[in-house]
Formats: C-alpha cells, sequence, structure tokens
C-alpha cells in the first residue's frame, strides 16, 4: 500500500511516501480502506514536536472509508461498511494519510450514505466543538435537535474550521448563533454554516452588537482566541456562563477574576483527545446524529471550502493548513 510516514520531527519535507505492507488487524482493530483523510492543524503540530510512538509515524487523525477486514470480537458485518474515523493517530503510528489504516472498533462510525468528504471532516472539528457546545453548567450534557433552544451561543472566529462545526452544530440543536468575523468574504461563509447573526470585529464593536442581540448576555463562548478575546468574553457573559477554549493563541491568557467571579462564570480548556471518556461518547453519537440527519454539510454552501490533494501531495496539505489556509484540506487516499 501506498502510505506518508515521516521518520523524524520537522517541517513538511519530513514526510515521504512509501511502499509499505497492508497490515493486518488485531483483536478488536478493523482494517479500513481510506478514501478520503482529513488534515488539522494538530497533525502538523505533532508532525513538528510530538514524540514518535514506535519510530515512524503516518499523520491524520480523521478520515473516511471502507472496512476492508476485521480483527477477533470485531462482529464480521462491519466488512463492507462506510465509516468515519475519529483519532486514528493518538499515540499510534497508523494514521488516516494512507491506503490503509488500522483503527480500534470503538473508532469507526457508520457513515451511511453521507460523502467520504464529509465523513473525514468530522473527527477533530466537530468532536471540540461539541465538548465546547456542552461543557457549561447551562448546557446540555448532550446534543440533538432542540437542545440548545432558547440558548444564545457566540462563537469567536466563525469561518474557522471548528468555528463552523460549532455554528452547524448548536444550529442543528436550535440555538441562536452569534460570531465573529474578520472579513466579508469570511461572513459570507459564516452566514452559509447557518449563524443568526455575524459580527466583523474589524468593523463593529463586538460587546456593543453583542449586547443588542442578548441583553443578559450568552450562555457560553466557543472561544478560539483567548488571549485576544478574554476582555470582551467577560463582557457578553450571562451570569453562569461558560467560556469554552479550545485554542492556544498564546501561551498564557489574562483574565478578569472578579468580573468573571461576580457573574459564577466558567473557563473550561478543550483538549479533544483528553476529554471526559463520557463526553467522548456523547460527541460521537451526537455528531454521527447530526451528519444522518442532514444537519452538517461541508463545501461552500455549508461554509465550508473544500480544498483537496492527492496522497502524494500530503506536505502541500499539510503546509495549507499551517497557512490557516480557511475551509476543510482534505487528502483523497485511494479509490475507494
Amino acid at each position: 500500500m501506498k502510505a506518508i510516514v515521516y521518520e523524524r520531527t520537522g517541517d513538511p519535507s519530513v514526510l515521504e511516501l512509501v511502499d509499505r505492507p497492508v497490515p493486518e488487524p488485531a483483536a478488536g482493530e478493523v482494517l479500513v480502506r481510506v478514501a478520503v483523510s482529513g488534515v488539522n492543524p494538530t497533525d502538523w503540530k505533532a508532525r513538528r514536536s510530538f514524540p514518535l510512538p514506535v519510530g515512524w509515524q503516518i499523520p491524520g487523525q480523521d478520515g473516511a472509508g471502507v472496512v476492508e477486514a476485521v480483527g477477533t470480537g470485531v462482529d464480521r458485518k462491519l466488512i463492507g461498511e462506510r465509516v468515519w474515523i475519529w483519532e486514528a493517530a493518538w499515540q499510534r503510528p497508523w494514521g488516516t494519510s494512507a491506503e490503509y489504516t488500522l483503527v480500534p472498533v470503538r473508532q469507526v462510525v457508520r457513515l451511511g450514505d453521507a460523502s467520504f468528504d464529509l465523513g473525514a471532516s468530522l473527527g477533530i472539528p466537530f468532536l471540540t466543538a461539541h465538548r465546547c457546545l456542552t461543557a457549561g453548567e447551562l448546557l446540555p450534557d448532550s446534543l440533538r435537535p432542540g437542545a440548545l433552544a432558547d440558548h444564545i451561543v457566540l462563537v469567536q472566529g466563525g469561518a474557522g474550521a471548528v468555528g463552523n462545526a460549532a455554528i452547524q452544530l448548536a444550529r442543528w440543536a436550535d440555538a441562536t448563533v452569534v460570531t465573529t468575523v474578520s472579513s466579508a468574504e469570511k461572513a459570507q461563509l459564516a452566514a452559509a454554516a447557518g449563524a443568526s447573526f455575524v459580527i466583523n470585529y474589524r468593523e463593529q464593536d463586538v460587546v456593543e452588537e453583542v449586547r443588542k442581540i442578548a441583553p443578559d448576555g450568552v450562555h457560553t463562548i466557543v472561544e478560539v482566541s483567548p488571549s485576544r478575546n478574554a476582555a470582551t468574553d467577560v463582557q457578553v457573559l450571562r451570569h453562569g456562563g461558560a467560556v469554552c477554549v479550545y485554542a492556544d493563541d498564546e501561551p498564557e491568557v489574562g483574565i478578569p477574576i472578579r468580573p468573571l467571579m461576580m457573574v459564577n462564570a466558567r473557563w473550561q480548556f478543550v483538549l479533544v483527545y483528553t476529554e471526559p471518556t463520557a463526553a467522548k461518547a456523547h460527541a460521537v453519537r451526537d455528531v454521527a446524529a447530526a451528519a444522518e440527519q442532514g444537519g452538517i454539510r461541508v463545501g461552500v454552501d455549508a461554509g465550508l471550502p473544500l480544498h483537496h490533494h492527492p496522497l502524494a501531495e500530503t506536505a502541500a496539505a499539510h503546509q495549507a493548513v499551517e497557512n490557516s489556509t480557511v475551509g476543510k484540506v482534505l487528502i483523497t487516499t485511494s479509490e475507494t
């Protein structure tokens, strides 16, 4: 099989296209012929600095394809199923940037008739967004239509991958969604994703605009830039609300303690890989349901432009994500 492998950390030049034998699934594993691999910021960050688990690594946490074989203890009815994959390369060498990958069975989810492009876009962004929409005191543990009715959600940075996912999931759950963007082009993408209100923070006063929409404040904030937005967040959060931080634009952030204390606010830090087991199970189930019901989409019409690369150009795909390309970067890995 063809696979992208790196044996040392570094820039995209460490990624090599190699031939490897197709692996066999061990007990509890499935072998997936990968059709599309999703690229996330965590992939290039791991490639640059994370230790290699066994001296080599196939990158790629997310993907979609068809189950080709199963190990002992796994229901053989899975063979031939179209699936999406989450966290394939977390503390394991078998990522999704290859024609085949090995995954623990619990990390594949039936995709049904949805596209492989959608399946490869679900893992990191949508599971992260789900956690941000369910971790606060005023929020439900699980999402479904109606779960966020009467809730107002602020998504800081609505044109990013997690921002887009948060908008789509929150709207599927019937929230009112306010989002911030930095340009007219990004405003169009956020609106396409389903945002109820879009604020250009370069041209408008975010606090003033949010308070017009939510005089009592928002229930939760999905936060991409805590160091830049902390002062704004505290002014638009309602009593008992939460700021859910999923990105680290700076290594440290200062927060105004007394104003947050006065409203019993919560700062919730989110890393999808280490979130509580029950929360992860809710997220996988709910994201799968949203995809099945058509509540999640990809493409320009969903505010998430797609950028496809062949497997041999994985280095270019990594560089595109590292350069903050707007939209979803995908790698076509096989002809499944």
